[in-house]
């Protein structure tokens, strides 16, 4: 029975996560926001795919000013899919952490430096030992200024690069 409570909660968190970052889903979008806002009115979502998501939630968890760090999976096609589906690169889902901010303590730009720092992006589809589709580098914005920075900050790494 504890298992499955576990699996349950499990899936709806996956749920949620899917909900919150699927763009043709403004209600559902819009719904997540509110239910988030009611509990903090000044907390913020970012959401993002950097190899496995239990090494990038530990890493989020230790951020002063986050409030809650979700792993889950986010980006693909099959509603809920399970760990193996996803392990066998059928569904088009990334690992990912939710992370829930305030943006007084710690912004998004923070938050984003965090992460480019922490994974390569440069490897395709990979992490580390962590091969498949399901460890990519992927920002899942969830308004118009978050996809802003996000374009802004990869812009400013590439050409960095490429001056090198």
């Amino acid at each position: 029975m504890k298992n499955i409570l576990n699996i349950t909660f499990v899936l709806f968190l996956i749920a949620i996560i899917s909900i919150g970052c699927n763009e043709s889903k403004s209600e559902a979008k819009q719904e997540m926001k509110n239910i988030m806002n009611d509990k903090n009115p000044k907390l913020e979502i970012a959401t993002f795919g950097s190899g496995c998501f239990w090494c990038t939630e530990a890493i989020f968890e230790r951020v002063n000013g986050v409030s809650s760090v979700v792993s889950g999976y986010s980006g693909g096609s099959v509603k809920n899919p399970t760990y193996k589906e996803v392990c066998d690169g059928t569904t088009g889902h990334a690992e990912c952490t939710q992370i829930t901010f305030d943006p007084a303590v710690v912004t998004y730009d923070e938050l984003l430096e965090i992460f480019w720092k922490t994974h390569d992006p440069t490897t395709l589809n990979k992490q580390g030992n962590d091969v498949g589709t399901q460890y990519r580098s992927v920002i899942f914005y969830h308004n118009e200024e978050q996809k802003q920075k996000a374009e802004f900050y990869l812009n400013k790494l590439t050409d960095e690069k490429m001056k090198k």
